[in-house]
């Protein structure tokens, strides 16, 4: 029985891997893939530094290569060639069945020599003699310079992929390349029919630029028309590229030189996978099959047509009057296809010397550290607890966990997959991410061209956290907006937020994944109206970008209200896993940080958490054994210390690994932005994980963790050399949870007892509105009786439905450190309403072990903030909040207490230190 991928190979167009790593060759799944139908390779500068970088793989290969005195570029190149090599000998067989017609494997020349002709001839052929393979293919760029080089290279019987063709100019080019140097080839006696080439022409990140150009011109007159052409683009621009293809190789021009046995130039359809979650993900396959093509599909792409592609038919080859058409109404739209294609070649020039540059960084510190010289970028000093971790270690290796997880194998966690098959997208979505970078940085381009001042991410949870973290962590980008977030609906901070805008100057981005979260659905509310009030009805919309789901209200909601753009983001990643998608990245990019070098992170750290990676080398997996054993045997409490800029990490990080692992009485309750207590007091029920940002002023974490160290508590020390590593750090967390999830025996992707609250908020809000009734919120016990029944083992959860201020956190600092230093506990601080999102879920559904202390504020109606199209307030909704989560904390047995703020609320935080003693 054929599948999909020979199936293609029947209606004539070959199907090559967009991929390369060492263990991928080594373990066998390139030959399993050969075996399904893959004819060929292909392999860039991002696809090594994801490699080389993000793995073990090649540890005792680089090292081999630096004691010979190579440097960064030698080694990589050595590197690159052994891999290229060995790939184009499982892919001989290929070649020569079809007698050197396919089996092909690519390797590029130096991205840096994309604008010099000679440097890329040179270059080229050594690459060519060092290799020393018939079947291997030299990827040479479609600029001016390099088509020249083309012919050149062609002209001496070298093999060359060309690659980033955008526009069809480019291609005429590229062809008129190819047969001059095959005439030249067969003028100096050499015989055409022993050379091949393909011409790569890049597909859906056509559609990702004039798509986003379509979005900021739609409304008005001729918006149908406008929306009508998404997603037209890149499939028109290949099936033109096409017919000029059949005409070329058809005519006079190259019939002698066929007749010499010369073999046509295969269009190579790249950068197929699907960026935009509304179309189909096999759209850039199932569209563009036809004789004598090739497409190169990465392995999201190849796996998802292996299950459900439609290869029954040749395509390219329909409905090309239309395409034609189709490029002819977006000129007539005023979208140049030459602009667009000009502005794709050079930033696809930049994207892969960019990554060449961070390769070769990479590698120089990958080096040191592997030589001794740079230390270790992730340590543990367990102690008397190594041998848990090691015995949790040996069961993930004995139940192939890892390899499972990146299968996407739900039962690696539960028997049922509700809530985990279409909760794994963040494993591989920074790949199509990549592909969004160009996309991100022009509407950033946008937005700051028309001087907005802020941008503020209107959200909860997991939809504005990792915004939150970012914006913490790089500041504010010289010439960008400030970024900020708003996720609290105590009416003193909205109201805090709201004076120090100018609402004209904003730009609110509305993040929600469902689009039903009430909290973003009633900030919108409130800040609409005052954007209407400075702006202007018709204008307001403008002011407006939403982060959602498709097929949610908020899609819904944002096509009504006019808002400026919707990302639409993809439907597999649980908000507390998104940060790498577009809820973290879009409001990034918008505050000016590189998204790209983010991305880079993430994906050098998901290669070195890859399937074939041995746990004692797997950084997510090291992590989440060390937190997943240490809870089961009693260390349920994970102190996140951070240096100054890293304070943002902590607070995702906490969100991420409370709602994932609390639930079942079981779970790691993550205790984040901890004041340094007294290490002689803390009980036996700690990991400690302490990440330190290079810059920093580390003098008092640093001698705070080396005394942990010395009191003998377990500790993992993580040293982030540069602020972009932290998007390799939200990946090593995400793994690490959903390996601690493994290892307790959790769903880490569900949050079950979240819902309770938020039931009991709905049903305060109803009687408000049916009988005028507002929620009463009274004192409940006191501090003094909540820990008169602690016992180890236990924690504080305080959680404040409170302006957050500086002198605010400095008195909760001082209650902290003295019930640490009286009772032995850990104690935590959430703010309302954001708890509810994050650490709430293992407050009700972990370990029945927390103290739970709510602080309100008691308002006057001056004090409180009005909704626009809401009976309630701010004010009014805060209190339902905070009265359904403590009524569902005592309904589920735990130990709840209340205190009521008169005044202002530090000066009670204060007054609490008091009551506990010393």
């Amino acid at each position: 029985m054929t599948n999909s991928l020979q199936e293609l190979q029947g209606l004539g167009q070959s199907v090559w891997f967009d991929n390369i790593r060492r263990g991928f060759i080594k373990s066998g799944e390139l030959q399993r893939l050969i075996d399904l139908g893959v004819s060929g390779l292909t392999s860039n500068p991002s696809i090594f530094e994801k490699a080389i970088t993000g793995s073990a793989d090649y540890d005792e290969a680089l090292m081999r290569l630096a004691a010979a005195g190579g440097s960064a570029a030698e080694i990589f190149e050595g590197l690159a060639i052994e891999d290229i090599r060995d790939a184009a000998d499982l892919l001989m067989p290929v070649y020569e069945r079809t007698e050197g017609g396919d089996g092909f494997a690519s390797i590029e020349v130096s991205p840096h020599l994309a604008r010099d002709t000679a440097g890329t001839v040179a270059e080229a052929r050594r690459l060519h003699s060092e290799l020393g393979r018939p079947n291997v293919m030299i990827k040479v760029p479609a600029t001016p310079e390099g088509i020249p080089a083309i012919r050149a290279l062609i002209g001496e019987g070298i093999n060359v992929n060309v690659t980033l063709i955008f526009s069809l100019d480019a291609y005429a080019r590229v062809r008129d390349a190819y047969i001059r140097g095959l005439e030249d080839l067969a003028q100096a006696g050499g015989n055409p029919a022993d050379v091949a080439s393909v011409a790569s022409f890049f597909v859906s990140r056509v559609d990702g630029v004039v798509d986003g150009r379509l979005e900021g011109m739609a409304g008005g007159d001729g918006s149908a028309e406008l929306e009508g052409l998404m997603g037209k683009a890149a499939i028109a621009n290949a099936k033109v590229a096409y017919r000029d293809f059949r005409r070329e190789f058809a005519g006079d021009r190259f019939a002698p030189l066929q007749g010499k046995g010369a073999r046509v130039q295969r269009p190579l359809w790249a950068s197929t996978s699907t960026k935009n979650p509304e179309y189909s993900d096999v759209l850039y396959v199932d569209t563009l099959i036809g004789r004598d093509t090739v497409n190169t599909m990465p392995d999201v792409t190849l796996m998802a047509f292996l299950e459900h592609g439609n290869p029954a038919a040749d395509t390219i080859e329909r409905d090309l009057d239309d395409a034609a058409r189709t490029l002819e109404a977006l000129e007539a739209a005023g979208i140049s296809m030459r602009q667009v294609t000009d502005g794709l070649l050079a930033d696809g020039v930049k994207a892969f010397a960019d990554s060449y540059d961070t390769l070769i960084a990479n590698i120089e510190d990958k080096r040191a550290r592997l030589a001794g010289r740079g230390g270790g970028e992730m340590s543990a000093d367990l102690g008397g607890c190594q041998a848990q971790v090691n015995d949790a270690i040996a069961r993930l290796e004995r139940d192939d966990v890892v390899r499972r997880v990146w299968e996407r194998d739900h039962t690696v966690w539960k028997p049922d997959p509700t809530e985990i098959a279409d909760r794994l997208g963040w494993l591989t979505t920074h790949s199509d991410m990549r592909e969004r970078v160009g996309e991100l940085r022009a509407f950033a381009d946008e937005v700051r061209g028309e001087g907005y001042a802020d941008v503020v991410v209107l959200g909860m949870g997991g939809s504005s956290l990792g915004a939150e973290a970012l914006a913490r962590l790089f500041g504010r980008a010289e010439g960008y907006p400030r970024l900020r977030a708003l996720d609290s609906t105590v009416p003193a901070a909205v109201r805090a937020l709201a004076d120090d805008i100018d609402c004209a100057k904003t730009l609110f981005v509305v993040a929600s994944k469902s689009g039903s979260t009430i909290e973003p659905n009633m900030f919108y509310k409130h800040f609409r109206g005052r954007v209407e009030q400075a702006v202007g009805k018709a204008a307001a919309g403008r002011n407006f970008v939403a982060i959602c789901d498709a097929g949610t209200a908020l899609e819904a909601l944002a096509a009504a209200d006019g808002f400026r753009r919707t990302f639409i983001n993809p439907a597999d990643i649980g908000g507390r896993y998104s940060v790498q998608s577009l809820f973290g990245l879009a409001p990034a990019a918008l505050a000016g940080i590189d998204v790209g070098a983010l991305l880079d992170s993430v994906g050098a750290m998901s290669g070195a958490c890859g399937a074939d990676v041995a746990i004692g080398d797997n950084p997510g997996a090291q992590l989440g054994a060390a937190m997943g054993a240490l809870a089961a045997a009693g260390r349920d409490k994970l102190s996140i210390i951070t240096t100054p800029s890293l304070s943002g990490f902590g607070l995702w990080a906490e969100q991420l690994l409370a709602e994932s692992t609390g639930k079942e009485g079981k779970g790691v309750l993550p205790v984040a932005g901890e004041p340094v207590c007294d290490v002689g007091a803390m009980g036996d029920d700690r990991l400690f994980v302490y990440a330190r940002l290079a810059g920093d002023e580390a003098a008092e974490t640093d001698a705070y963790a080396d005394a942990l160290a010395a009191a003998g508590k377990p500790i993992v020390r993580i040293r982030i050399a540069d602020k972009h590593q932290i998007g390799g750090e939200f990946f090593r967390w995400e793994f690490a949870t959903a390996v601690a999830g493994a290892v307790i025996g959790v769903n880490p992707f569900d949050q079950p007892d979240v819902q309770s609250a938020k039931d009991i908020t709905g049903r305060l809000l109803a009687e408000y509105e049916s009988s005028g009734a507002a929620p009463e919120i009274g004192a409940v016990g006191s501090l003094g009786e909540l820990l008169a029944g602690a016992k180890a083992g236990d924690y504080l959860a305080i959680t404040a439905f409170v302006q957050p201020t500086g002198a605010f956190e400095e008195a909760i600092g001082r209650l902290r450190q003295r019930v640490a230093a009286r009772y032995g506990i850990a104690t935590t601080l959430g703010y309302g309403p954001r708890y509810l999102h994050s650490t709430g879920q293992i407050h009700k559904g972990g370990a029945n072990k927390g103290l739970h202390l709510q602080l309100t504020q008691a308002r006057g109606d001056a004090d409180d903030v009005a909704i626009p199209g809401e009976r309630f307030t701010f004010g009014l909704l805060a209190d339902a909040q905070a009265k359904g989560d403590l009524d569902a904390l005592a309904a589920q047995g735990r130990r709840v207490a209340r205190v009521v703020a008169e005044g202002d609320a530090a000066d009670v935080a204060d007054g609490l230190t008091g009551e506990v003693g010393s």
